[in-house]
């Protein structure tokens, strides 16, 4: 983190610098209306959240983390319109939660689902050792 922090007070902070007085100076210059106005203004509005990465080694650049995380949401989103009932639409929900709960404990979500519907066919099943969380620690 201490290196990733010297390389970006190095490497992106000059540039952001170059960036940021490019944009000072075109805002001066474009009319604010106009696409492009707008477009320097929003970025000078959020310098503070562009340049946040350089304050510390251990900030990640992007949000692509946070971003594949939510994805299946969206397009479950997407896809709960669909549902023809209320219940159904709890059940794709309740699904998902399962499944993003399995490949956040890194665990073979196809294998996970599986061994849970075989244990749960059984008539002494142990719903706590079923739990993502539990069932990675066999």
């Amino acid at each position: 983190a201490v290196t990733r922090y010297v390389q970006r007070q190095e490497k992106s902070l000059p540039l952001l610098n170059q960036l940021e007085t490019w944009l000072i100076k075109s805002a001066q210059q474009v009319l604010p209306k106009t696409k492009l106005g707008e477009a320097i203004q929003y970025c000078l509005n959020q310098w503070h959240k562009l340049v946040r990465y350089t304050l510390d080694g251990h900030l990640a650049i992007d949000n692509n983390r946070a971003e594949r995380a939510i994805k299946p949401f969206v397009i479950g989103r997407k896809n709960w319109l669909f549902s023809q009932t209320a219940t159904g639409a709890n059940a794709s929900a309740i699904l998902y939660s399962i499944i993003e709960t399995a490949k956040a404990n890194d665990l073979n979500v196809f294998e996970y689902v599986m061994v849970s519907l075989e244990q749960l066919s059984k008539p002494e099943v142990d719903i706590e050792q079923l739990l993502p969380w539990q069932f990675a620690k066999r």
